[in-house]
């Protein structure tokens, strides 16, 4: 089924053409926990389909490397019921103790099944397992010598004749829906795409295990790289999204993956490596911080404080060790975990011998291997589908990490081996919308490309949903994921590899809408920094010690449940589950975010009598050779003399495009010509000359030639060209009052605002005072405001807009007496206006007063800090600062330093400078 060509550019192809196969255990993800559910379902006879989007002998974040075994329970060095109980504590009670028991009884035995592999974990001189402490409680650190071969073992398992017989294994296929059966739910397959040829594929199985890994690509990493990623990278949340759509519940989705990292290396710090060596963290005092037992939510929370501290930055302390040490310990760090390491730090000058090693925090992700959140499974990784396993990264198990992804598959492939080939017929409509949701790219290839659309996906995951977090953020974020829905429907792609990245972006937005939303139902903050919530601050056992599971409703909404914790099997001190029944939580309520507190109702302005002047829509003409001949010129910065056939040639399209070179060359002469193209027949060209004398004002001299031209421009029925005209006349002083004041009798407000801002600059306060009475709002606005900015402003012209029916003008005529001047009458006017239903008009008022005398201003403001509205007492504080020499000012102003409104207290403070 592989193709040479991956980059050759495809048809959709007809869903009757899809290549059917068949099988008893359909495995879907071929690293950690993929590979051990195929090879045990092998051993017990059953027929498996292992499918990989990628090769499975490089697949997964095993094949990355690993350099140890984190929650080996080594007889003789652990108990199993010690493990249990720590990761109850580190996951804050929120477990299911059967399944995290499996991992600690069955992860022995898990050991040695791989070292009859062939894969190597240290041992002493006594041939004992080397098992080091990394947490202050427990020993279950396994070091891996050889961990970077451990895919290798595991393919070369894979490919051994007795598994080729049972084992299939279809490389570069991708499964984007796992398909149910329509009478009782149950999983029968799954449908997807070929990743090289783009065929459809359609399986038909007994039972299927998702083992897809986490959602490692959902944040954005604080390099913008889409695929710098703490985790594997390919790993897109397909089987979150897969699960969901076929009806499982998912757990946990609220606890969120964070981990520490090197910073702008985006790679683990190795406190698995390197504290049993001897490392540890400190801030930049040298000081150890961490004051949590395992490497948990409450631990991350502990770290971003540190982080936010004046304490800042926080390393991994490694130059206090021995050569041989930190030999061992490059060995590992710079080989198996990260090949790419020992290059990063050498290009920076960093040895570990001399330099502790700057730490930082990751992009969020879903992991239950290293967290909580996933596909909610039982102690035989079964689902809540009937025949639907999951197992690894995927399966919310908490803190399983490498040898629970190997228990998980090995369970979940035991289990699925008693089913056999599902023979019925596969529903139409789920491989019809599995169809379209791969090759909908391919009907508009020139759509947005998937980078592009990932990026600003994951970027409102980082803006909305990364903790910590709000209600009124988290509801941003599920509007934003909504609306992206159509966006992503919307993605271009020619490729079978493109088609792979936009099926990818669906499940990553899929995956962050579950997590706003599953952020929003949870009413509480847990774990740390993994679910902090500024809005419910505190932990709520009393409530909340419930799993919140959600699931795609028959109507396809998602849905929540609060499920009691199952009874401990391991008693934890701290920690009383309060069973009980299910709660059905139903769909989450959204917090209101339209508006920025409660929202004044804006003052209506008076009808409008200026009609807009109709313009005819432009008739756009095929592209003309000509331009193509233009575009070349330009690059050689021609003069007027080589633009001048352009700019006269018949075709509307090349004399637009040719004023636009004239605008980005501007040669000598440019002024008159761009003003006399404001009269040109064709609104394109129009615009473009507008545009290029609004762009070019400041460096036009200001000749008789281009006067001219904007006088006549005036007379043009185009409202941006008129407006133009007035604002370039302006500018280079090239018009007088008698002209603006003509323009005040234009059709178009945008004009006639244009005409007040050109009479301000030639102080015709007498002209203005007539365009006081003009019928449109924003026209006496700018009267208002401009009455102030003559050269010698006076407070009469403005008697007219203070008794204005429209508040915002009232307010704009208050405000601007700050700058004419308010006497003791004018005062008197401004302090009355401090009683104006309208907050506008109150905030305008108290702007007046800084230019009134003290008495009466001081007592008025004072008694205008006890406004409702935090501008109106912005603007008292503001001119109480005018007033400062006052006693009484100075008494408000400190009185005003404890505001609710941040702004306030701010400028209050000043007083004390």
């Amino acid at each position: 089924m592989d193709s040479p060509s991956p980059d050759t550019p495809l048809t959709v192809p007809d869903p009757a053409d899809a290549t059917e196969l068949s099988c008893d255990v359909l495995v879907i993800g071929g690293g950690t926990a993929g590979t051990m559910a195929a090879l045990t379902a092998a051993e017990r006879g059953a027929n498996v389909l292992l499918l990989e989007k990628a090769h499975v002998r490089h697949s997964g974040a095993l094949a990355m490397g690993m350099d140890g075994v984190n929650n080996a329970v080594v007889p003789g060095r652990a108990e199993p019921d010690d493990y249990v109980a720590e990761i109850t504590r580190a996951n804050d009670g929120l477990v299911d103790q059967s399944t995290v028991r499996q991992t600690a009884t069955r992860g022995f035995g898990m050991v040695r099944r791989l070292e009859s592999y062939g894969v190597k974990f240290e041992k002493d001189e006594h041939g004992e397992y080397a098992v080091r402490q990394v947490h202050r409680s427990g020993s279950y650190v396994l070091p891996m010598p050889e961990g970077k071969d451990v895919k290798k073992v595991l393919y070369r398992q894979l490919r051994r004749r007795e598994m080729r017989e049972r084992i299939r294994i279809e490389n570069r296929v991708m499964p984007v829906r796992v398909l149910t059966h329509p009478d009782d739910g149950r999983a029968v397959g799954a449908a997807g795409f070929n990743t090289r040829t783009g065929e459809f594929v359609v399986v038909r199985a007994g039972a299927v295990i998702l083992a897809t890994g986490p959602c490692g690509r959902l944040g954005l990493p604080a390099s913008g790289y889409l695929y710098g990623t703490y985790e594997n990278p390919t790993n897109a949340g397909d089987g979150y999204a897969m699960a969901y759509h076929a009806g499982a519940a998912l757990t946990g989705i609220e606890c969120f993956q964070i981990n520490p990292l090197i910073k702008d290396y985006n790679g683990p710090a190795c406190a698995y490596v390197a504290n049993p060596f001897g490392g540890y963290q400190v801030n930049r005092h040298g000081e150890r911080f961490v004051e949590s037992d395992y490497w948990s939510g409450q631990m991350m929370a502990e770290f971003a404080a540190e982080l936010a501290s004046d304490r800042a930055p926080v390393y991994l302390k490694l130059s206090h060790l021995p050569e041989e040490t930190i030999g061992a310990v490059e060995s590992i760090l710079h080989t198996t975990e990260r090949p790419t390491r020992g290059t990063f730090h050498e290009n920076r000058g960093h040895d570990y011998r001399t330099h502790d090693i700057e730490m930082h925090i990751s992009e969020i992700g879903l992991c239950g291997g290293h967290s909580a959140s996933g596909v909610r499974v039982d102690s035989h990784a079964r689902t809540t589908v009937p025949r639907l396993y999951a197992a690894g990264d995927l399966a919310s198990v908490p803190h399983n990490y490498m040898i629970g992804a190997f228990v998980f598959g090995d369970l979940a492939g035991e289990d699925a081996s008693q089913y056999t080939a599902y023979e019925g017929e596969l529903e139409q409509e789920q491989l019809a919308a599995a169809h379209e949701l791969v090759y909908r790219p391919l009907r508009h290839p020139e759509g947005p490309p998937q980078p592009q659309v990932e990026y600003k996906l994951r970027r409102f995951v980082n803006d909305y949903v990364a903790p910590p977090k709000t209600g009124a953020k988290l509801s941003l974020a599920v509007e934003a994921f909504t609306r992206m829905s159509e966006e992503i429907a919307g993605m271009g792609a020619r490729t079978a590899h493109e088609l792979m990245r936009c099926a990818e972006v669906s499940f990553i937005r899929d995956c962050a809408e579950m997590a706003a939303r599953a952020s929003l139902a949870r009413t509480e903050s847990r774990w740390g920094l993994y679910h902090q919530r500024l809005d419910h601050p505190e932990q709520d056992d009393a409530g909340w010690l419930h799993h919140l599971d959600l699931r795609k409703s028959p109507s396809g909404a998602m849905e929540f449940t609060a499920r009691p914790v199952e009874p401990y099997l391991v008693p934890v001190p701290g920690f009383a589950p309060p069973g009980g029944p299910e709660r059905h939580l139903g769909e989450v309520e959204l917090v209101p975010v339209a508006t920025a507190g409660p929202r004044d109702s804006v003052p209506a302005a008076r009808p409008r009598t200026d009609a807009p002047v109709a313009v005819e829509d432009p008739v756009v003409a095929a592209p003309h050779p000509r331009l193509l001949q233009l575009l070349s010129l330009v690059e050689d910065s021609p003069g007027l003399d080589a633009l001048g056939p352009y700019l006269d040639d018949a075709d509307p399209a090349v004399r637009a495009a040719a004023v636009t070179a004239l605008g980005e060359t501007a040669p000598a002469g440019t002024g008159p010509v761009l003003a006399a193209r404001l009269r040109d027949d064709a609104p394109p060209v129009r615009a473009a000359a507008a545009a290029a004398l609004r762009e070019l004002v400041e460096v036009l001299p200001a000749e008789a030639a281009l006067g001219d031209g904007l006088r006549a421009a005036l007379a043009v029925p185009d409202t941006a060209v008129r407006s133009a005209a007035l604002e370039v006349l302006r500018a280079l002083r090239l018009g007088d009052a008698a002209l603006y004041a003509g323009a005040l009798a234009g059709a178009a407000v945008e004009v006639r605002v244009q005409a007040v801002r050109a009479l301000v600059s030639v102080d015709a306060v007498a002209e203005l005072a007539v365009a006081a009475a003009d019928p449109s709002r924003e026209v006496r606005v700018a009267v208002a405001r401009g009455l102030a900015a003559v050269r010698n402003p006076a407070p009469e012209p403005l008697g007219p807009l203070l008794d204005d029916p429209d508040p915002l003008v009232r307010g704009a005529a208050l405000a601007a007496l700050a700058g004419t001047g308010c006497p003791a009458d004018w005062a008197a006017r401004a302090e009355a206006a401090l009683g104006d239903p309208a907050w506008q008009v109150r905030s305008g008022a108290a702007t007046a007063l800084r230019a009134a005398p003290a008495d009466p201003a001081v007592p008025a403001l004072a008694k205008a800090l006890a406004d409702a509205n935090a501008d109106v007492r912005k603007a008292a504080v503001l001119s109480l600062l005018v007033h400062r020499a006052d006693p009484e000012a100075r008494t408000a102003l400190a009185g005003a330093s404890d505001d609710p409104d941040a702004d306030v207290r701010a400028y209050a403070a000043r007083a004390a400078r």
